[in-house]
């Protein structure tokens, strides 16, 4: 229906229920004579007298009286359900939709909305495991996670973790039939486990940096995976070395089942990031989830 035959409707409506074209203009804010154009527009349409006009009143014909029962609760529904999502800007309810890694979802997503979540029961979450870089907005994600903050001009980037390092870590076991390696370089003699980039499918270089020299290391292995749980089992299983994010090796570093090579090359970067359009409206739901999310130190 054109738009137009809405507020036809709308005058039609008004006319008939309050049986004065006078009252209906006041109740609406609009001239009598827009109102009475707009009720001639809609008797022309549909080809029926819709009202009975006379001097002194103003009352609506059978055709009129039956699409007055008819419209008025469908109208009465489409103003309880704008009213209903109108309330959605002041209360954290909805489903968001995240993509972000394993990792991020293990070690940051989940254990800071977990303890958020009982206190919304009308928010919905739901957290999709990609390794790849997202593209939020073609795949309709609400919000993505990826380490660094290095993002597009539209997106808005929130950190949710610290800084974090890497560790490139073996097995005692491995180490006791091959040397340590004090540079990287000495890499090209080791057996190295790869991580395949989901985003364009090339190995990932691995980049260490010391002063002022910086390195992309490429190494070789028997085994090639995509995701880091999966480098990090190999490494325990004494396949050789792997590059793996320092948090997660550190147990198994403490207990001594896995051995750390080239500590001081491993620098700093920008932890998990959430991110989102900068032009999108934040609900109240995207606001609970990003403020239970963001990362400062005070609160760390």
């Amino acid at each position: 229906m054109p738009v137009g035959s809405y507020s036809d409707l709308l005058a039609f409506i008004a006319v008939a229920q309050e049986r004065s074209f006078t009252r209906a203009a006041a109740q609406l804010g609009v001239s009598q004579s827009a109102l009475s154009h707009n009720v001639r527009a809609l008797e022309a349409r549909m080809g029926v007298r819709l009202l009975t006009r006379t001097t002194r009143s103003v009352s609506p014909t059978e055709a009129g009286e039956r699409l007055l029962e008819s419209v008025v609760p469908q109208f009465g529904g489409i103003e309880a359900e704008l009213a209903a999502v109108g309330e959605l800007r002041d209360k954290a309810a909805g489903t968001i939709r995240i993509s972000a890694s394993e990792n991020a979802v293990n070690s940051v997503l989940w254990p800071k909305l977990a303890s958020i979540l009982p206190k919304y029961p009308d928010l919905n979450v739901e957290m999709s495991v990609d390794h790849r870089y997202t593209d939020i907005v073609k795949e309709r994600y609400d919000m993505g996670v990826r380490l660094g903050d290095e993002l597009a001009r539209d997106m808005t980037a929130v950190p949710i973790s610290p800084s974090m390092r890497v560790a490139i870590v073996g097995t005692p076991d491995y180490f006791s039939r091959h040397l340590p390696p004090e540079h990287p370089q000495d890499l090209s003699s080791h057996q190295c486990i790869n991580l395949r980039l989901m985003s364009h499918g090339e190995l990932y270089a691995w980049e260490f940096r010391k002063g002022d020299q910086q390195i992309n290391a490429r190494v070789s292995g028997q085994l090639t995976f995509n995701g880091p749980t999966q480098i990090l089992q190999a490494a325990l299983a004494g396949f050789g070395l792997g590059l793996v994010l320092e948090q997660n090796a550190a147990p198994y570093i403490a207990t001594g089942e896995l051995c750390r090579v080239l500590a001081d090359w491993c620098p700093e970067f920008p932890g998990y990031h959430l991110y989102y359009p900068n032009r999108q409206q934040l609900s109240r739901a995207m606001t609970v989830v990003i403020d239970a999310l963001r990362y400062s130190p005070d609160n760390a």
